[in-house]
């Protein structure tokens, strides 16, 4: 349970920062917050006939969208510069070629008027197809560019019907362009193929897939979405792990970049002071063809190689990142001066390039480190190392050893009344 508390939390962080940005204190000596311009979003609506369906909260889901809508428009924040596009808003008929370029801007991205953005929005009505890859690409160049945060939120009911343009790979496309845009996705009423989609379109950007079926699960998510736009971007910093912890940079808290190639270890070093907390998340992103079932292993050693804690992901080529994440809180120390512990971080992947597929350069790697004041509650189990191996097992043995006792007690006593009976 341990284990999976601080895989959670680090999984957490990771999602956090390929999505929002990571704000590190301001001593940070990396990954420090930078944004001149101001947050852009554009929200990606699908307009196609499959919106007329009656099976949200009572109401149709087009009604549902106007209505979340309408309450995420009032709840933006000033700072945010925001957009509306459609999909399948403007032609009704069955010619494939034309209702596969049925995307418009229905409200610019820009300062944003909530009066004039609520009237556009009203005048909206479920007519064609689904061309989501089309979308997508004209959303992107909606947005311009800039320094600033830059996100597409797309909310759909149905897969793309505009193949062989994969919506995915449009994705890819757009992440390769290096812009920092990230689209997040959000599935009504979702099914098993709509949900395959629109979680790659997600991923291959380090965005986020919900499934919605409720209103008010769609207007929270998608003004969470947009809060997280107005957060700080955080710029990755490049550094290079080496091939063993004694030849590993030392790094502070903040975000990294690196390149790993398959099956390689890469180190890390970390000085944790006593009385804090080590919280540390990697990706390693396919941006290649891989073969599939492979990992990502994130571990914390001590200097003399000693296992502390360990984190695990694992995947079956349906994603193009694999994520984990570790907890290492170190106890107080007795001594005023108590010097600073060196952890060590492997991170090893199990990747294999398909046949024919180049191996170099290595895979992209991000690396989230956080040192934070650790745990003050006693409540907080990880601060006893309960996860970290002799612990646990003695924990577990005598609970079942008080449980054993108590159960032949009471089997005796049973036995025992049924005798005098």
């Amino acid at each position: 349970m341990i284990t999976r508390q601080r895989l959670a939390a680090g999984t957490c962080a990771l999602l956090a920062t390929l999505t929002a940005g990571l704000a590190f204190p301001a001593a940070a000596a990396a990954g420090e917050p930078t944004s001149e311009d101001a947050p852009k979003v554009n929200l990606v609506l699908d307009v196609s006939g499959s919106m007329r369906a009656r099976d949200i909260d009572g109401q149709s889901r087009m009604a549902a969208a106007k209505q979340a809508f309408n309450e995420v428009l009032d709840a933006t924040p000033e700072e945010v510069e925001l957009g509306i596009r459609t999909l399948g808003a403007n032609y009704p008929g069955d010619d494939q070629k034309t209702g596969c370029k049925d995307t418009a801007q229905l409200y610019p991205v820009g300062p944003l008027d909530r009066t004039e953005a609520k009237t556009a929005v009203a005048t909206l009505t479920p007519t064609g197809w689904t061309p989501i890859g089309p979308a997508l690409l004209k959303a992107a160049d909606d947005l311009d560019g800039g320094t600033g945060s830059q996100r597409i939120v797309l909310i759909s009911d149905g897969e793309d019907t505009c193949a062989p343009l994969d919506p995915c790979e449009v994705a890819r496309e757009i992440a390769a362009k290096g812009i920092g845009l990230t689209i997040d996705t959000l599935g009504l009423v979702p099914n098993a193929k709509m949900r395959q989609q629109l979680s790659c379109i997600a991923e291959a950007t380090g965005g986020t897939y919900t499934s919605v079926e409720h209103t008010d699960e769609l207007t929270d998510r998608v003004n969470q979405l947009v809060d997280r736009a107005a957060d700080p971007v955080v710029t990755p910093v490049a550094t290079e792990g080496a091939d063993a912890c004694a030849k590993a940079p030392t790094l502070k808290s903040g975000l990294y970049t690196d390149r790993e190639e398959f099956n390689q270890q890469r180190w890390y070093r970390v000085a944790v002071n006593p009385g804090q907390e080590l919280r540390a998340s990697v990706s390693v992103a396919a941006d290649r063809a891989v073969n599939p079932d492979y990992g990502v292993l994130l571990r914390a050693v001590t200097e003399r190689g000693r296992e502390i804690v360990r984190g695990e992901g694992t995947g079956n080529g349906r994603t193009d990142v694999i994520s984990t994440g570790l907890r290492y809180p170190k106890a107080e120390s007795d001594e005023e001066n108590a010097p600073a512990e060196t952890v060590c971080l492997q991170v090893t992947n199990s990747y294999s390039a398909a046949s024919g597929v180049q191996t170099t350069p290595g895979l992209p790697l991000e690396l989230t480190v956080d040192v934070v004041d650790g745990p003050s509650q006693s409540g907080d189990v990880a601060s006893f190392g309960l996860g970290r191996g002799w612990w646990l097992l003695g924990a577990l043995i005598l609970t079942g050893f008080l449980a054993g006792v108590v159960w032949g007690w009471v089997s005796r006593w049973r036995v025992a009344v049924w005798r005098t009976n």
